[in-house]
C-alpha cells in the first residue's frame, strides 16, 4: 500500500500537511525531494499582460518580504503546514 502525503523538509526535520490516515507508527517510508517549481499563470487563468500588471502592482512590497524579519512567517499556516509540535494535537 502507498499512501501519499506532502509536507516541506525544515531544519533536519520533514512537516507533513496532515497526518496521513491509517498508517501506524515505525510505518517505514520514502522521502522524495521535489525540485521547486514556478507557477503556471496561463493554468490559473492569467495571461502576460496581466501578470506584468501584478507584478508591477506587488513590486512595492518586494523588498519588505524578502527581508531576514518576514522568515517569522515561513510556517506557512496558509497551505495546512504545521510544525512538528503542532501536529502533537
Amino acid at each position: 500500500m502507498l499512501t501519499t502525503v506532502e509536507g516541506v523538509y525544515r531544519d533536519g526535520r520533514v512537516e507533513l500537511a496532515e497526518s496521513p490516515p491509517d498508517v501506524s507508527d515505525g510505518t517505514p517510508v520514502i522521502v522524495v525531494f521535489l525540485t521547486p517549481s514556478l507557477v503556471d499563470l496561463r493554468a490559473r487563468g492569467i495571461d502576460e499582460q496581466q501578470a506584468r500588471e501584478l507584478r508591477a502592482r506587488l513590486a512595492s512590497f518586494a523588498e519588505e518580504w524578502e527581508s531576514p524579519e518576514m522568515s517569522v512567517y515561513d510556517d506557512k499556516p496558509s497551505l495546512g503546514l504545521r510544525s512538528e509540535s503542532n501536529n502533537r494535537a
